[in-house]
Parts: structure tokens; sequence; C-alpha cells
């Protein structure tokens, strides 16, 4: 076993973008990992960056008005993210095995002790990758399934239009909307990822709101049914004023205003929720944890027949972490992971 192992922190608050001074790294000392009785320590292999985190390092939520459903990272944490890592030794209460493969929240490091139930077990079938229960099967996927079924409640023969649509979630509403008979339209920032969902994924099409005429492009899609939102912002108003009668916006993420210094634009077209009597709804994806395995079954199907794709950017070394997150906010990256240990498996 190492002497040391290495560690990401939280350094200071970004007012606006992260930067280099954002975080930090450390090196402590491997001997002083203790595994309590119902503990693990896990032995980090993979991370996955969420457009999330960035959320995460906004100022205590206790010394002011803002509310959210987690607590920030505090200064000097460890960062926090989803995980894949191999169990290396445990406590005596403990019943995962040595070797297991587990996932969980164990943050930027190379080693984590936890509580047993704070790591699920993964045994990944054939035809599945580990690191699809970072992305198709994790947060991203279950956001993607859970936002789009029970919230957007989505029909076959709807029109469907999702914001940031080649994301790791905006993806896979993509490709969940097509598995439900929906049209499905995805906006994107580059022409490349508009060719990518139209040839690889399958959408109706794909518009690139960078495009000059993407205002007209969008008009001609007609009204639509239900949005999934991940952007904010002007598409999010853009959207609410071309609302089908009933027609449902599922409200996931705001990403173009995660880095903006003070409150965001406020919506202007929300008279159209009243004349098509429409619904906007937020929701988060820890409350359908009960629900996981239903959807889990369903995609892990989709990908073993290849009717649902992936595509992963991957960075090697935890060191690269840092810099690797605000490539989620520039439009840089489909899906992005940092590789901390030996290579993943693979069972195709």
């Amino acid at each position: 076993m190492p002497s040391h192992f290495t560690r990401i922190v939280l350094n200071e608050r970004p007012p606006g973008s992260i930067d280099s001074k954002t975080f930090r790294s450390e090196k402590l000392s491997y001997s002083g990992l203790k595994v309590g009785d119902d503990q693990v320590l896990v032995q980090v292999t993979c991370l996955s960056l969420d457009p999330a985190m960035r959320g995460w390092l906004r100022a205590c939520i206790l010394l002011s008005d803002e509310r959210s459903y987690l607590p920030p990272v505090q200064l000097g944490e460890t960062m926090r993210s989803a995980a894949l890592g191999v169990v290396i030794d445990k406590g005596k209460n403990v019943k995962l095995k040595v070797g297991q493969l587990v996932n969980g929240t164990f943050g930027w490091t190379e080693y984590a002790v936890v509580r047993e139930k704070d790591a699920t077990p993964i045994d990944v079938p054939k035809g599945l990758l580990d690191i699809d229960y970072l992305n198709n099967l994790g947060m991203a996927g279950l956001t993607a399934y859970f936002g789009l079924k029970d919230v957007g409640q989505i029909k076959a023969g709807e029109t469907l239009v999702v914001s940031g649509a080649a994301g790791a979630v905006g993806s896979m509403v993509c490709q969940l909307g097509l598995r439900a008979g929906a049209k499905v339209y995805g906006i994107a920032g580059s022409q490349d990822k508009c060719e990518w969902l139209e040839k690889e994924i399958g959408v109706t099409k794909a518009l690139n709101y960078k495009s000059p005429t993407f205002r007209k492009d969008f008009k001609d899609i007609g009204y639509l049914d239900v949005y999934f939102d991940n952007v904010g912002g002007d598409i999010l108003d853009m959207c609410l004023a071309r609302l089908n009668r009933n027609a449902r916006i599922v409200l996931c993420g705001a990403i173009s205003a995660y880095n903006a210094v003070g409150k965001p634009k406020g919506i202007q077209n929300y008279l159209t929720l009243i004349s098509q009597r429409a619904k906007i709804e937020g929701f988060i994806v820890f409350d359908y944890a009960k629900r996981y395995p239903e959807a889990i079954a369903e995609m892990a199907n989709g990908l073993r027949d290849g009717t649902i794709k992936r595509k992963f950017h991957i960075v090697e070394g935890l060191e690269n972490a840092p810099s690797a997150l605000p490539l989620l906010y520039n439009g840089a990256t489909l899906a992005n992971f940092v590789k901390v240990a030996e290579p993943l498996k693979t069972k195709l």
C-alpha cells in the first residue's frame, strides 16, 4: 500500500467561473485511513463530473435565503462527486467483500472511508461497462428517466424538446423520448454535436443555438408538448412561448446561469402557462431512490440491445479534475469522467 494518497479539496468559493484558485491538492498519510466496524475502505477508480457540482460550491445556505437539496461543500473539504471504486478493506460488521466494485459519493480522492450503506455494490452484467454506472445507469440516466417519465409524462406522438441535448442527461432524455415514440428535437451548441444527435442518437432534428437562424429553425418545429430544460435562461423563455395545450416543462438544470454572478435573469413568457393550461415543475432525482432498480433495468436493456448509445470524454488522472470540471460549462464535452486508478473493466 502507498505511504500517502492524494485528495482535492475546495480552496475558495468561485464568485463566477471556476478557476485555478478554486481547488487545491493535498497529500495525506495512508495510515490515517482507519476503518470502523460498519465502514469500508474504497480505492476510487473513476469520478463523474456533473453540472450540479457548480451549485455545491456556493456559499453556506444557512447564511442566506438560498435553499438547496444538499448542503454546500465546505472549505477544506474533499470535493463531492459520484465515483466508482473497489473495496480494499472492511470493518468486522460489513457484509461487502474485499474486491467488490461499488459506487457512491466518494469525492475527489484516491481512497475513501465510507459507511457500508453508502457504497452500493455493482456486478456488471455482460454487455455493459463499469462506467455505465456513472452515466446512463448512474445519476445522469436516472435523472433523465424520472424527469421525462414521471415529471414530463411523455407520450407517443408528442413533441419533445431537449436543451443541453448532447450532455449526459440530455442525450439520455432524447433516447428515452424516442423509445417512448415521441418526436424529439435536441438543442446543442455546435454543429458536431448536432450531427451526433441526428446521426447516432436519431433525433428528429438537432438545432444549434449558436446558429444565426436558430430562432427561425426553432419556430419551424411548431408547438411542443414537453420541454426538458437543462439550461434555463433565454432558451427556457423561448420555449415558454411555444407551448401546446397541457404542455409540461421539466426543470432539471440551468447551466447557463451556474457561473453567473448575482441572480439569474427572470423569465418573461410565463403567462403562456395559464393560456395553455401548462405546468412547469422541478424535481430532484434522489426523491426516486426506491425506484432506481426499475430505471436501471430498462436502461440496461437499451444499452445491451444497442437502442441506447453512449459517448464519453475521459480525462486521465485525479490531478486533472479541477481543469476538466469547467469544460462542462463552456460546452466543450459531451460527458466527462476522470480515471483515477487502473483501467476500467469491461464485459463486452
